[in-house]
Formats: C-alpha cells, structure tokens, sequence
C-alpha cells in the first residue's frame, strides 16, 4: 500500500542546456535536487523561490547530470546521494538496490533502484508518499537512453523495473526528447491510436512552449516502444524492415535491434 501524499512537497522544473530538466523537490523553504548538471540555473530557481538547499542527488556519472555538484558545496554543506557502482566526485552516501536516500528537512524518503544500461551503475529514485520517479536517462518519455556502458539484457531488466511502479507513477526523466521519441514510436508502431493521440498532444504543449515531462508510466506502457518490444505490431515492424528474422522470438535481440533502429533513426 502506498504512503499517504505529502501535500506540502512540489518538483519544480528548472531547464538547462540545450534540453536538459534538472529537478528540485522542495516545500516551500527547503529543497532537493536531482541530477544538476549546472550549478547556475539552480542557484538562480533557489533564489527566484527563496529555498534553501539541502541535498543534492544524482542518477549516474554523466556531466550534463553531475556538473554543477562541486559549485553548489561550495555553497551549501550538503550530503551528495549518488550511485556506489560509479566514482562521482562529491558523493557522500553512496547508493545502491534497496537502500533509501533520507532527506530529514522535507519528510521526504526515496527508494534506490540499480537501472544499469545507460551507464553501468546508474540508479533510480522512487519517492515513499508521492507518486513520483527520477529516472535520469534510463525511461524517458516516449523513449529510453543510449546503451552506452551497458548491455540490452541489462536495459530489458532496468526498464522492466520501472515499468513495474504503479501507473499513476510521474515519471521525471531528465531530457526533453518527447517528441523526437515519438517520431520514431509512430514509425514502429504506426497504427497504435494512443500514441498518434500523445503525439498530437505533446506536439501542441512544444507549441506553447511548455514541458512535456513529467509522464506517467501508463502512458509509457501504452505508447512507448522500448517497453512495447514484445507487442506483435513492433515485432512485425522490426521484422518488415529487415531487423529481425521472422523466426527470431528471443525478447532482448529484439529489443537490441529496436534500440539499434533508434540509435540511426533521422
């Protein structure tokens, strides 16, 4: 059964680099944040909203999600939650499957989970009392991250766990690629009439500039490939366009050869 909400806890968008979203879960005067790759946009949100941060937490290794970390100790004494699997400069407690990060000023807990695919250590936080995921670059809506360090296996594995969560689970990736995503999501899956409807959707929210994250993982489950390789009409695609052999039935070599389409997809 799932805590009661905290009501008095919000994520805030804070947008940086060219497509990056770092996060900051707050409540008004403390906040945490997730993955900030740069230092400034934070410092500015923090002030913009009178917070005061408390904790910093990162997914996994990659710059554009790590750093800022040392400029903001150099303003505030703060534990760093990060991966044990991967050496990040800066982290105090390190992470892994099961373990929890404890944020004591927001009331706020969250669940570790070990996602490795996009990098090899990367992990994932599930919030105690609050519908929420930080995903990093594993999920990201419409889509999931390159396999950069890890192994397909690995990635079926990672993303099976987070698709797993409840499906009202918001889910906080850290990229701004949707619709990117679903431009390849429609090439595969063509006639899927939910996802010709979130493309419509998302579409119109870029129009009017606004964010297209978070997501839910219903909506994931119901519109994203990489967690729909097994559905016959992705397997007919992956088949029709020569990826896979009509006698191929193994799940992870077709979702390989799905993250492959993707990978050189213009």
């Amino acid at each position: 059964m799932r805590e009661p909400f905290n009501k008095s806890l919000s994520v805030l968008a804070v947008p940086a680099f060219n497509d990056n979203y770092l996060w900051l879960i707050h409540d008004g005067r403390h906040a945490a944040v997730v993955d900030p790759g740069d230092a400034q946009p934070i410092l500015a949100a923090l002030a913009a909203h009178d917070l005061i941060l408390v904790a910093i937490l990162l997914t996994h290794h990659h710059a554009d999600h790590v750093g800022g970390v040392q400029t903001l100790l150099r303003h505030f004494d703060i534990p760093v939650f990060g991966p044990a699997g991967e050496d990040i400069a800066g982290v105090s407690q390190k992470l892994s499957e099961g373990d929890t990060a404890v944020v004591p000023q927001l009331g706020l807990t969250l669940s570790v989970l070990e996602v490795p695919g996009h990098t090899s250590g990367h992990i994932a936080y599930v919030a105690h009392g609050q519908p929420w995921l930080f995903c990093g670059d594993t999920l990201f809506a419409g889509g999931c991250g390159r396999l950069f360090e890890g192994s397909p296996a690995q990635m079926v594995d990672s993303l099976g766990k987070l698709s797993s969560l409840p499906g009202d689970t918001q889910v906080y990736c850290a990229h701004e690629y949707t619709v990117a995503n679903l431009r390849f999501a429609l090439a595969v899956e063509p006639d899927n009439p939910d996802l010709v409807a979130r493309m419509a959707s998302e579409q119109a929210k870029r129009a009017r500039q606004q964010a297209t994250v978070p997501s839910t993982i219903a909506l994931e489950i119901a519109t994203n490939p990489f967690l729909r390789y097994r559905q016959p009409a992705i397997l007919a695609s992956l088949q029709a366009s020569g990826r896979i052999d009509g006698r191929q039935s193994d799940p992870v070599e077709a979702f390989a050869a799905l993250r492959e389409w993707k990978n050189n997809f213009k």
